[in-house]
């Protein structure tokens, strides 16, 4: 067990291609979350160049959105873009942080900033789940106790599958049809913490399988949640129903709306998505180069 005093490094990075017929406006969901970057020992900017002439850089630019993520706009020429970034971020070697004493915090009485997370939104509709969501955790003690029993439902609910990906699913849609990745676990159990009013937002980011048993499917980005309870957020996760180490926040927002890793605005086909995050140990001094071990595959909005 590592201690507070003790930290890891870990490699993350992507490898992304997209071919295009036509000049491509794109915005990018990728940079590691601002409330991370103090953490980065390498730099971790992106680079994009075009399919048809490698040697040639295609600009961007970024913005700050409204959720607090770190955005780029591009226009993929002709042809096609590579988008491709390697960074090494320290971390605490911790797992997610608990707190069975955490209560639940009034609608009344809520930061003005968390009101949203109350709502639904596109993938979490609370209209749909509410009489639900008080039959089943109505009687389940407020804050942390209730916050875990929608976590343990979710979990046992769902069944997880790859070949269940659907970018059109919704949280009301997964709860009846019981299947999905784990952006579904994490849209329901937003929902449903909404529906008893408990702030959710919705998280993506990097999640490597540091601490636990290797997972021999390809590396993917990760979805979770957070909580706002007794006057912080905290992390959860319906897919795994564990605590982990080595999470790396990439973008926060109510739903995978908000946190889309490529928002196209034309037609476009997705030719490589490779993806790594491991836990890395420097030899004199020096860490070692990676190798991507992704595989060509279908991108979603953390859809692992």
């Amino acid at each position: 067990m590592r201690t507070r005093e003790s930290v890891m490094r870990i490699r993350y990075g992507y490898n992304i291609e997209i071919v295009c017929q036509q000049d491509l406006p794109l915005i990018t969901l990728l940079d590691v979350h601002p409330s991370r970057r103090h953490d980065l020992v390498a730099p971790d900017d992106m680079q994009v160049t075009s399919l048809l002439e490698p040697s040639r850089p295609v600009p961007s630019s970024q913005y700050i959105d409204q959720f607090g993520n770190i955005c780029r706009r591009i226009t993929a020429p002709a042809g096609g873009i590579a988008l491709r970034a390697e960074g090494i971020v320290q971390d605490s070697g911790e797992l997610d942080p608990i707190n069975p004493t955490a209560g639940e915090v009034p609608p009344s009485r809520l930061p003005d900033d968390a009101l949203v997370y109350l709502l639904g939104s596109r993938y979490c509709e609370t209209d749909k789940l509410s009489a639900q969501a008080w039959s089943l955790f109505g009687h389940i003690a407020p804050g942390w106790p209730r916050v875990q029993a929608i976590v343990d439902f979710v979990h046992n609910h769902l069944t997880f599958g790859y070949h269940f990906a659907r970018s059109t699913r919704t949280a009301a849609e997964a709860f009846d049809e019981r299947i999905g990745v784990c952006r579904d676990f994490a849209h329901l159990a937003v929902a449903l913490c909404r529906c008893v009013n408990i702030p959710a937002r919705y998280c993506n980011g990097y999640l490597g399988d540091i601490g636990v048993p290797r997972d021999p499917a390809p590396m993917d980005f990760n979805a979770w949640f957070e909580v706002y309870l007794g006057g912080r957020w905290y992390t959860f996760d319906a897919r795994h129903n564990m605590r982990r180490i080595g999470r790396v926040v990439i973008a926060r927002g109510r739903d995978a709306t908000d946190v889309a890793m490529v928002s196209s605005f034309g037609p476009h086909t997705l030719q490589r998505f490779e993806v790594i995050t491991e836990e890395v140990e420097e030899a004199h001094g020096q860490v070692t180069s990676p190798a991507f071990h992704g595989t060509q595959q279908q991108m979603g909005s953390a859809s692992a």
